[in-house]
């Protein structure tokens, strides 16, 4: 059983999980005709490399998972953090803000480039500039607010 406070910070990434992949396929279903399948087997294949697009649902499975063990792992770390410094938790609006905007950079230009996902990535500028927005508003702004309830119920 989790703690109030832990079901928060779990709720901030799951929440900030769906969005995310929400925007993912729709952006690209509309934009190329993508179906979710693939876009989750693209996650996936920060695992499991080229493969993963011929693994079926399977892999798209996967992916799914990988992608909302990352989005809780990043509300676990702004939660760890805004422990530590408490303004990040009493702000959660611009701090959530520029959290997303970080973590932008560090899967964009770190954990992207690290990973065996086929490299060369999604340069369209309306997918980069909606992506940013997106992990500004729709990431990091659930995750730091879920982070100040968190905060609030522990006390």
């Amino acid at each position: 059983m989790l703690s109030r406070p832990l079901r928060f910070v779990v709720a901030g990434g799951l929440v900030a999980g769906a969005l995310d992949i929400t925007y993912a396929c729709v952006f690209w279903a509309i934009k190329a005709g993508v179906p979710a399948q693939r876009i989750f087997q693209s996650v996936a294949a920060g695992l499991l490399g080229k493969d993963s697009f011929t693994g079926g649902w399977p892999t798209a499975i996967l992916g799914l998972a990988l992608h909302f063990f990352i989005a809780t792992t990043m509300s676990v770390t702004y939660f760890l953090m805004a422990r530590r410094v408490p303004i990040l938790g009493l702000h959660p609006v611009p701090f959530g803000g520029a959290y997303g905007l970080l973590l932008y950079v560090i899967m964009n230009y770190l954990v992207v480039p690290l990973s065996n996902a086929p490299h060369g990535g999604a340069k369209d500028p309306l997918w980069v500039g909606l992506s940013i927005a997106v992990h500004m508003v729709l990431i990091g702004m659930p995750i730091a607010l879920f982070t100040r309830r968190a905060l609030q119920d522990a006390g």
